[in-house]
């Protein structure tokens, strides 16, 4: 599987453990940034990561911020995008399970790196069922995103 990655200066190092531990059970990364621990501004970083998914060159993205929730706001702005806040077991699971989430957001600032590398792990090995029944929320949240909610 091929993962875009991206993080701020927050979650660098979370991002790095990420890549090297998961790339050694043979996923691919595309590393979208930052490359240090220098301060910057994450929106840029949210959307171009979030790009190589919709635009078809990664089948998912992972983004790393102080608490996750800034990368998920920026991404979801990005249509095809669909990101969840991931901080536990059951969250984590229902982001792909529930809402065929393809963006996974994490907070360095908030989970250990161990629970990011378990849950990383977790949401690495689920895929969205079309037949659940979560399949027709799933349908509705892009037709909202295409305007076409009837």
């Amino acid at each position: 599987m091929k993962i875009a990655i991206g993080s701020d200066q927050h979650g660098f190092a979370y991002k790095k453990l990420i890549m090297e531990t998961f790339g050694l059970k043979g996923y691919e990364f595309i590393d979208m940034g930052t490359y240090d621990t220098e301060p910057v501004s994450y929106p840029g970083i949210a959307y171009k990561t979030v790009k190589k998914v919709t635009g078809g060159e990664c089948e998912r993205a992972i983004l790393i911020c102080g608490t996750g929730i800034g990368m998920g706001i920026a991404a979801n702005k990005v249509k095809g995008a669909y990101a969840a806040v991931c901080h536990d077991v059951y969250s984590t699971e229902r982001a792909v399970l529930s809402n065929n989430a393809n963006v996974m957001c994490m907070g360095a600032l908030v989970i250990g790196p161990k629970t990011a590398e378990k849950l990383t792990e977790l949401w690495l090995s689920l895929k969205f069922d079309k037949t659940s029944a979560s399949a027709g929320k799933v349908a509705e949240i892009v037709e909202i995103e295409s305007g076409d909610l009837k």
